[in-house]
């Protein structure tokens, strides 16, 4: 089998981009990353108040224009963010407030929902400006503040703030955990041909066996979910107090969205800072927040979980991700099967995570390790600590309506030091 001439076939079979993927290979796969991306996905909508029907249909539907405005050329998918939950629900209770009601967060569809949402589609507008911003000043000047001292712990950041929920997941059921831990490890190492490219899948269905074996499958949302439905989409509102709570945080999520395009960039072996380039990534980004809230969906983000299945199978064809994209878009005009995914124990998702935000730690070590930083300089070594240590140990700068902390502080932190500190051998 050959391809294009852009990428290699790998030594074990493995299809990346350029080659050709049968029908059932393309829905398997994809299927893996829809398994993979609806923990998350349904995790903001739940806690918010937003509809799960709409968040999966808007995910998909962002995803699929992602990849069109990049190109087809970005194994990314796009999932709901966590960083908009705060001032989503700062934003709802101030409405609530203004209006003299009382406004608890997962308060379906109430009122200030739809104004935190407009303030959602204006922070998705905010990164087509920055990208156009991108394209004026051009693609080295933005490469130049992020050599692998810098995106090396950026990426291994990422990783390890996902650490905790993975524990979190886990740690409710340590022997499910472990079942699927083991079940990916074993199929990782050991499998052989197609097989060994769906560990994940392969984890989740030997794990929800020995749960159903065990007891602990809940069929309660199976049962009461119906077959079809038409999402509940709401049409965003426009308040300029709620706006300015809700927009800023694009600046946060700028740099994260940033930081997430290098770590798959260095997951796939890949610039694509530079081919499609960041600009036709911060406009693809942008516009599906923008479209997603507008009609009553979350802030949509790069996602990480996506980018550890990328890591662990080294399948990169990106028309997998828009596999995954349609499957997310038919769970969610089909109740039924959303409902089913949902059943599988949260404790089986947690022991696949552990191997997969593990993986992207990994990722950003071997950035640092393959472009021989190197450590006995003070100032890598000084950059390399404050990122990781302002990423990881939970500080937290606050602007009026903009908070900046985790990986986007450490990032930031990192980008400034590298301009200012000099490289003295």
């Amino acid at each position: 089998m050959t391809g294009n001439g852009k990428n290699k076939k790998a030594d074990n079979g493995i299809i990346s981009e350029g080659v050709a993927l049968s029908t059932g290979k393309k829905m398997v796969l994809g299927l893996q990353h829809t398994f993979t991306m609806f923990g998350a996905t349904v995790l903001v909508p739940i806690i918010t108040g937003m509809d799960i029907s709409v968040a999966l249909f808007m995910a998909g539907i962002g995803t699929l224009l992602f990849h069109l405005v990049t190109k087809k050329k970005a194994p990314i998918f796009l999932g709901s963010s966590f960083a908009f939950i705060p001032p989503i629900l700062a934003a709802a209770a101030a409405v609530a407030a203004r209006n003299g009601v009382a406004y608890q967060a997962g308060d379906a569809y109430a009122e200030g929902l739809a104004y935190a949402q407009g303030g959602i589609v204006i922070a998705g507008l905010v990164y087509v400006v920055m990208s156009g911003l991108v394209y004026v000043f051009g693609y080295e000047k933005i490469a130049s503040f992020f050599p692998p001292i810098v995106t090396g712990p950026i990426i291994m950041t990422i990783g390890l703030l996902l650490a905790p929920t993975a524990i979190d997941m886990a740690s409710g059921n340590w022997f499910l955990a472990f079942v699927a831990l083991i079940t990916v490890a074993l199929v990782s190492i050991f499998g052989k041909g197609f097989v060994k490219v769906l560990p994940v899948l392969i984890g989740l269905f030997v794990g929800y066996i020995v749960a159903m074996v065990t007891g602990h499958v809940d069929y309660t949302p199976f049962a009461e979910a119906g077959w079809f439905g038409i999402p509940p989409f709401q049409v965003a509102r426009f308040d300029m107090e709620m706006i300015m709570i809700v927009a800023p945080v694009a600046i946060v999520t700028i740099v994260e969205h940033i930081g997430d395009i290098l770590a798959v960039g260095a997951t796939v072996e890949k610039d694509l800072v530079k081919d499609p380039g960041l600009t036709r990534t911060l406009i693809g980004d942008g516009l599906a927040t923008c479209i997603s809230a507008m009609f009553g969906g979350p802030a949509n983000t790069t996602y990480s979980e996506n980018t550890g299945v990328l890591a662990l199978t080294k399948v990169y064809n990106p028309v997998v991700m828009r596999t995954a994209a349609c499957f997310a878009i038919i769970l969610a005009v089909i109740p039924k099967l959303g409902a089913f995914v949902s059943t599988i124990p949260t404790a089986v998702v947690g022991g696949i995570s552990i191997i997969l935000f593990g993986m992207i730690a990994a990722v950003g070590v071997r950035t640092v390790v393959e472009n021989q930083v190197d450590f006995k300089k003070s100032r890598n070594l000084i950059i390399a600590a404050v990122i990781l240590v302002l990423g990881l140990g939970g500080a937290t700068l606050s602007f009026k309506w903009i908070t900046v902390s985790g990986m986007a502080l450490g990032a930031i932190a990192g980008i400034i030091l590298n301009k200012i500190l000099p490289d003295i051998e």
